[in-house]
């Protein structure tokens, strides 16, 4: 059950990434109307590769830097707060109307290989590097805890978020229908953020009991 809790958690926090709107969603949605259904996927594909390389570089080049527990309090307390902030934004965006899937429907245009544009909308992307900085790193710290598997799942889940998504972007905009409304994306947006939220409360506990 602790192993499904790391993939559903993964799954849900990943969700709350990867519907805001961004530069991969630009590209995807540039993509999608150059290349049809299948520019989402690939654009997650060089997402996912990025990601990968950052998974493999946490949970065991920094194995000794994870079981230190005043690291690992301050991780729990440094993602829990990122987390935090990052849920607040999400309701606040989406009780004042500030977003909608017509954001950042620019740009991407000039970049062919999508697998390569998905890993460098990634890689300058000061939003992606602070999310793995904070809290990337505490989920894959939480993960390891349960060992390889947990790991393993961690990123699946988290894959599968962006996947699940910009999949759904590229075949509504291939096939020119809109695949969800601004209300209906909106609060959405408000129930991920609340989810983020109380779960932030969660690594922000972890932290101080490491910490204590």
């Amino acid at each position: 059950m602790e192993v499904w809790g790391i993939f559903l958690s993964s799954f849900m926090i990943g969700f709350s990434g990867a519907m805001m709107p961004g530069p991969m969603l630009g590209v995807t949605i540039d993509g999608s109307l150059k290349r049809g259904y299948l520019a989402g996927p690939l654009v997650v594909l060089g997402h996912g590769i990025l990601e990968l390389v950052l998974v493999i570089v946490m949970a065991f080049g920094l194995r000794e830097f994870f079981e230190n527990p005043i690291i690992a309090g301050l991780i729990g307390l440094v993602g829990g707060g990122f987390l935090a902030w990052m849920g607040y934004g999400m309701v606040k965006s989406a009780l004042q109307k500030s977003i909608s899937l017509d954001s950042n429907n620019k740009g991407g245009s000039s970049m062919r290989n999508l697998v390569w544009a998905g890993i460098l909308v990634s890689i300058t992307n000061p939003y992606f590097i602070l999310w793995w900085a904070s809290t990337g790193m505490e989920l894959i710290r939480q993960a390891y805890a349960v060992g390889l598997l947990g790991v393993a799942l961690f990123y699946v889940g988290h894959i599968m978020s962006d996947l699940v998504w910009y999949s759904a972007v590229s075949v509504g905009v291939s096939r020119g229908k809109r695949f969800i409304s601004n209300d209906v994306y909106r609060w959405v947006i408000f129930a991920l953020g609340i989810f983020l939220v109380g779960f932030s409360l969660h690594f922000i506990r972890g932290g101080i009991k490491m910490l204590m």
